[in-house]
């Protein structure tokens, strides 16, 4: 496309006549420096585009406020648009992210509850194993039992915790933090 002198040279003219006139517009309604600028040269972007439709004389002027008003418009719209969706995405990451703490009360108040239903020995086995991180020999020490002893009646006791839950089926894992064969201090 070659490039047409007579444009070229009224757009020089819209530019030096207004330029001034566009800038002190853009800088009253825009709150930053930068936004002005930007206001002015999608201005002047948009006359050299549509120089065809522009009108002749002082109202090309007016066009070129016309048009600035509604680059600011589609700038705010954008604005708004961009802050609305930035604020849904920080919700959705803080909702994925951030576990609601409300969930851990129900949870310890329902094993809570289960554990006051079960048997006093069941519940202390379960306590010892689970709160105090005690394993299966270390517990027979308190409880003066055998290891073996320990581990029949925690997996008993486990079941039962599981019943009184309402969680028939054992979470995979669950089992396997406690230890099921003797360790090498309790022997064989």
């Amino acid at each position: 496309m070659n490039p047409d002198p007579a444009r070229e040279e009224r757009f020089r003219e819209l530019y030096a006549a207004h330029f001034d006139a566009l800038l002190a517009y853009a800088v009253r309604r825009t709150r930053h420096p930068d936004d002005a600028a930007d206001l002015v040269a999608e201005t002047f972007l948009v006359a050299w585009r549509r120089m065809d439709a522009m009108p002749a004389g002082e109202d090309s002027r007016l066009w070129l406020y016309v048009v600035a008003r509604h680059v600011r418009s589609n700038a705010e719209r954008s604005g708004r648009r961009r802050e609305r969706l930035g604020e849904l995405l920080r919700q959705q990451l803080t909702d994925a992210f951030t576990p609601d703490p409300a969930n851990h009360v129900t949870e310890r108040a329902a094993v809570r509850a289960a554990l006051q239903r079960l048997a006093a020995g069941d519940r202390e086995l379960l306590m010892l194993s689970a709160w105090e991180g005690l394993e299966p020999r270390e517990i027979a020490h308190v409880l003066d039992i055998s290891p073996t002893a320990v581990r029949t009646r925690l997996s008993r006791a486990r079941r039962r915790l599981r019943d009184a839950l309402g969680d028939a089926d054992p979470v995979a894992g669950h089992e396997m933090s406690i230890r099921t064969v003797p360790s090498p201090e309790e022997g064989s």
